[in-house]
């Protein structure tokens, strides 16, 4: 089993988006990408949209190639329903269910996203289902709340599985801080999990330091039953990530597991774009005339 994540917030741009690729199988999981619309009270910087597009391009070369593609939930950094749409075309494509355990905003994004595809791909409902490709198993939980309450809807984690070897991708958890969620991760004992980490960037905000404190007790219990635990996303648009995950990255080097994030499994440097937005413009200084604004929300 081959893991390729394609883009991360380790790599500069908001994005989980992975390929697998087993035996009997090409996988793509969140065909997506996008950037924060505001940090630091600044838009993105160009080396942001730079890096966004690269990924992209990225993304849909590894999308063409896959058999099946997966959207755990319709946020705009895990699906794009404007551009390149071809990489679904005559594919199965296995998607968050689009009117049950769903808010507004997803819903209507769902509707518009498979209205474009619906005569041209396969879809199917993931949640809670088992698809079997060969001897590749693709096992999804039941829908579990994307953070810590329903306020940004549900996604669906998955687990992709062929003998000898498992992943898991919980999507966004935000954490994970509650029991559902982990419980997923805890059952299947995959041998690699990626995890969208607590989104400490909003702690005190959107993100509560109790829910940090239990994402973290998670954490610690899903070290005992991996091998490799990647964390990235939310995670990593906190410069001090590492800091606030300290307990789990020491019991990770105490027990000998793996605690990468995403940009280690390809050997890329870590590069953090987001988080040092600020640094960015003052490397970099961009005219107010000129900054470019991201205009969509996630």
């Amino acid at each position: 089993m081959r893991v390729i994540p394609l883009s991360s917030d380790s790599m500069g741009a908001r994005s989980m988006a992975t390929f697998i690729e087993t035996k009997d199988a090409k996988i793509m999981i969140d065909p997506g990408v996008a950037l924060g619309p505001s940090r630091y009270g600044l838009p993105p910087h160009p080396k942001e949209w730079e890096r966004m597009q690269e990924h992209w391009k990225e993304i849909v070369n590894y999308a063409e190639k896959a058999d099946i593609l997966i959207i755990t939930h319709y946020h705009y950094d895990h699906h794009n329903p404007w551009d390149d749409l071809e990489i679904y075309y005559g594919k199965k494509v296995l998607v968050k269910d689009p009117k049950k355990n769903i808010n507004y905003s997803q819903r209507s994004r769902a509707s518009f996203f498979l209205k474009q595809i619906e005569n041209r791909a396969k879809i199917e409902i993931a949640d809670g289902n088992k698809v079997l490709e060969g001897e590749t198993e693709i096992l999804f939980s039941n829908p579990v709340f994307h953070g810590t309450n329903d306020r940004l809807g549900y996604v669906v984690e998955v687990l992709i599985r062929e003998e000898g070897n498992s992943f898991l991708f919980t999507s966004d958890v935000e954490g994970p801080s509650l029991e559902d969620q982990v419980k997923f991760v805890l059952d299947n004992r995959p041998k690699i999990v990626m995890i969208d980490g607590p989104m400490t960037y909003m702690l005190g905000y959107r993100y509560s330091q109790a829910s940090l404190e239990a994402s973290i007790q998670n954490l610690l219990r899903i070290l005992d039953v991996v091998e490799t635990l990647v964390i990235d996303h939310h995670l990593l648009r906190d410069l001090d990530w590492n800091k606030r995950i300290a307990k789990v990255l020491d019991k990770g080097n105490a027990m000998g597991k793996k605690v990468l994030t995403s940009n280690e499994l390809v050997d890329k440097p870590l590069d953090m774009l987001e988080a040092r937005r600020k640094e960015l413009y003052e490397l970099y200084p961009v005219k107010e005339s000129e900054m470019r604004r991201w205009s969509i929300e996630e």
